[in-house]
């Protein structure tokens, strides 16, 4: 489970003056866009670790996810840029903490597609209260909130409720936003008011982070918890005919393959690997990768902060990115024949 300690101040509402009122809504803003983004190499790791032709439908379940943590980032980011903040992107090194380091976070590991990597991904998309038919996997305990400490779904409404407080006059109209003819076409919106951003932070919870019980979203699409689940499960989380008894059930196998036969026999956590011992091709192949990734990293970063035509390259640096890590994927380390995909470090 994501836990994270808001600004001490963000439940004091309406004790503050408004400029401190500000500062904590930015300072909350931030926190999520980097979970958000945070999230975002662990998923794209395990996909591009299966094989083509291999796991098509998980494969396109963890795709789904990883496309719409990409809009929460810009959904939050947007959000933070009306109130007048300025959104960084903040790539960690994996392994790494995610949500705040000194209360038990979380932490994020590089793996394969696996079912440790699904595991893993369930436990990110955590809702407070896991149902009976969907269970977090064992080794990670469905815990309670640490003190002073949220879900990151609980975090959410608290920043709802923040920004409930400012004056209409601490949003502005189309600063620096991120629009669907850009980018995602249908799903991402800009956020010129405060309704706007409630809006935007709802649609954010329905489809996963801190999601309830409830398995679906608001467009009756499998929150991402749920997603995950399926793929662990090896099944297809389908609805009951006694909803009032048992809401869902497991139904038809998923096809999932974590043999070698449909995943490449990647290594965990590649920025632990010592590069020097690696064959010449995989180190080529890993340089590859860090310097897409750093590419995706600064051009997001103009995008967010409203350099006009930033997202195309963004765009551009994302599809040259996930070629780079197919390609490594495919080269081996030495002779044990293990691979290593992006360690998604900046160079």
């Amino acid at each position: 489970m994501i836990v994270l300690r808001p600004h001490p101040q963000a439940k004091l509402l309406g004790a503050q003056t408004q400029d401190t009122q500000i500062t904590v809504a930015q300072g909350m803003l931030q926190q999520a866009i980097d979970v958000e983004f945070a999230t975002l190499p662990p998923y794209l790791y395990s996909l591009y670790s299966i094989r083509p032709g291999s796991n098509a439908q998980a494969a396109q379940l963890v795709k789904s996810v990883a496309l719409q943590e990409m809009i929460h980032f810009c959904l939050a980011s947007n959000i933070l840029n009306c109130i007048g903040g300025t959104p960084r992107v903040n790539p960690p090194k994996y392994p790494a903490p995610i949500g705040t380091p000194d209360d038990g976070a979380l932490q994020l590991h590089l793996y394969p597609f696996s079912a440790a990597a699904m595991a893993q991904a369930m436990a990110i998309e955590q809702p407070v209260d896991p149902p009976a038919y969907c269970p977090l996997p064992e080794g990670f305990p469905e815990t309670d909130p640490l003190p002073d400490c949220l879900t990151i779904g609980q975090f959410y409404d608290l920043t709802k409720t923040v920004l409930r407080q400012l004056p209409a006059s601490a949003f502005a109209v189309n600063r620096c936003q991120i629009t669907d003819k850009q980018f995602f076409p249908g799903q991402m919106f800009a956020v010129n008011c405060v309704d706007d951003a409630i809006r935007a932070i709802d649609e954010i919870i329905s489809e996963g982070e801190g999601s309830s019980t409830n398995p679906v979203d608001f467009q009756d699409d499998l929150a991402h918890y749920y997603r995950f689940g399926e793929v662990y499960y090896n099944a297809i989380l389908t609805r009951t005919i006694h909803p009032a008894e048992q809401p869902y059930q497991w139904g038809e196998p998923l096809g999932v393959d974590y043999s070698l036969a449909g995943v490449y026999p990647a290594i965990t956590d590649p920025a632990l690997f010592d590069f020097s011992t690696a064959t010449p091709e995989a180190q080529l192949a890993q340089t590859a990768c860090n310097e897409a990734f750093s590419s995706m990293v600064a051009t997001l970063q103009n995008a967010v902060n409203g350099t006009q035509g930033a997202l195309g390259e963004a765009v551009q640096a994302m599809f040259l990115l996930r070629l780079s890590a197919l390609n490594a994927f495919t080269v081996p380390l030495n002779s044990s024949g293990q691979v290593a995909g992006p360690a998604f470090q900046i160079v």
